[in-house]
């Protein structure tokens, strides 16, 4: 019988990104294919059972670890930068069911690793109807932003935020620091040590359970109106 490679995140893993990062041209890679595929092996493996964690707390639609994972390969067609492949491990888990709002994201990187979750680029319905709550009352929101969970993973929502008034509100609404928000991301950020540690699949996924209130509520929101009324 095969021995099974451990489900961690491995120092080769991190290595083979940092020559990457020195060497990204398609010869170097090419010719470092076998090691790419071996390091890529041992991500889908860590991603396959961190996908089991998860779905012990939440519904994924997300059909296994492999399906999970980019590409490492880039679109460079309308960037500037011209370098052809990532130098990170990145995936994404989709939540099942169209009222369970938010995803999951995962980026393992030298000295930039984190899970993030959330809202990225929620669309013109979305977002009026996310600010209409947050104006009527954020009472809710902000219990969850300042509770000791949220703080001791993610310490403040993060995202790209207006610099005036959103169109339509009040600017002396006492929440008007919440409504300018354009995205409403997460963001736990770990370091090399924690992922080459032995249980860092376990808090990868703690960091994932703790977003739960979060997408809760804002699943909450955007599957009712105003009124609190379910959204057909």
């Amino acid at each position: 019988m095969t021995k099974q490679t451990p489900a961690i995140i491995q120092s080769s893993n991190l290595n083979f990104l940092e020559q990457l990062r020195e060497n990204n041209e398609r010869n170097w890679f090419n010719t470092n294919k076998p090691i790419y595929l071996k390091e890529l092996a041992n991500i889908e493996l860590f991603a396959t059972e961190l996908l089991k964690l998860m779905n012990v707390h939440d519904v994924i639609e997300t059909p296994s670890g492999k399906k999970s994972l980019h590409r490492i390969y880039r679109d460079t067609r309308f960037s500037l930068d011209k370098t052809p492949f990532k130098t990170n491990w990145s995936g994404g888990f989709k939540r099942a069911g169209k009222n369970r709002r938010g995803g999951y994201y995962f980026h393992i990187e030298p000295g930039n690793s984190f899970v993030g979750g959330g809202f990225w680029g929620p669309n013109t319905d979305d977002l009026k109807r996310i600010r209409e709550e947050i104006a009527y009352d954020a009472t809710r929101l902000r219990e969850i932003l300042n509770s000791d969970l949220f703080i001791s993973n993610f310490g403040q929502l993060e995202g790209e935020q207006l610099k005036t008034t959103p169109k339509g509100f009040d600017a002396d609404n006492e929440a008007i620091d919440l409504l300018r928000y354009k995205q409403f991301l997460l963001r736990r950020r770990f370091t090399d040590e924690e992922v080459l540690a032995d249980d860092f699949l376990y808090k990868m996924n703690e960091g994932f359970k703790a977003m739960r209130p979060f997408f809760d509520y804002m699943s909450e929101v955007l599957s009712t109106d105003i009124n609190g009324i379910e959204i057909i």
